[in-house]
């Protein structure tokens, strides 16, 4: 397994979709540096992509995002390398139906994918701790990394940018695909908030 690093951009994209509907599932996909050689010790996640909250599981919505999202990243020189998905339910932060399959999906062409499910619990303006899980697929099955110190993937000052975010209420501009496919003016890419961030940092 390889180290992983979540930078600012990507946990707080990952946060502010989560705010932006708690009621709603919600997921999107994590972009990373795209590795040099086949065995990388680190997995660099540098941006977020966020998808659906409507339906999670309509598959022509889902190829169109995967395909302009692969685009974008071949023009960066990144990788589909995770996926994120936050249940309707309060209480569980546990993988479905649909995580296992667009995880599986986002494998076949990175087999070092990583799915994050985010723990609505943990969800907080203070964002005082880190809301996501992360599962690895091990031997065909997707497992929950155990012994992994959540704060120690994060980039130093993450939960602190993403509070302040959320203070000034970045998540009700964010756009998903949803957003996108009902006004294509609305841009996934979220670029006042990659603007905002650099403000911060």
């Amino acid at each position: 397994m390889a180290d992983v690093e979540v930078s600012t951009r990507a946990y707080s994209k990952l946060f502010l979709h989560a705010s932006k509907y708690p009621h709603c599932s919600v997921n999107g996909v994590l972009l990373a540096e795209k590795p040099k050689q086949k065995e990388t010790k680190t997995l660099k996640f540098v941006d977020c992509i966020p998808f659906f909250h409507l339906s999670l599981s309509l598959a022509p919505m889902l190829e169109v995002a995967l395909t302009q999202v692969d685009s974008y990243c071949k023009s960066k020189g990144l990788v589909i390398a995770g996926y994120y998905q936050a249940n309707d339910y309060f209480r569980d932060p546990n993988l479905n139906a649909i995580a296992l399959r667009i995880g599986d999906k986002i494998r076949e062409h990175f087999p070092e994918a990583l799915i994050f499910m985010i723990d609505n619990r943990k969800m907080s303006g203070d964002c005082e701790e880190v809301v996501y899980r992360i599962h690895q697929n091990q031997d065909g099955k997707w497992k929950q990394l155990e012994n992994v110190k959540y704060i120690d993937t994060l980039e130093p000052n993450a939960l602190e940018a993403t509070s302040t975010l959320f203070d000034s209420k970045a998540h009700s501009i964010l756009t998903d695909f949803d957003n996108h496919l009902d006004d294509i003016t609305k841009d996934w890419r979220n670029v006042d908030i990659n603007s905002h961030l650099e403000h911060l940092s």
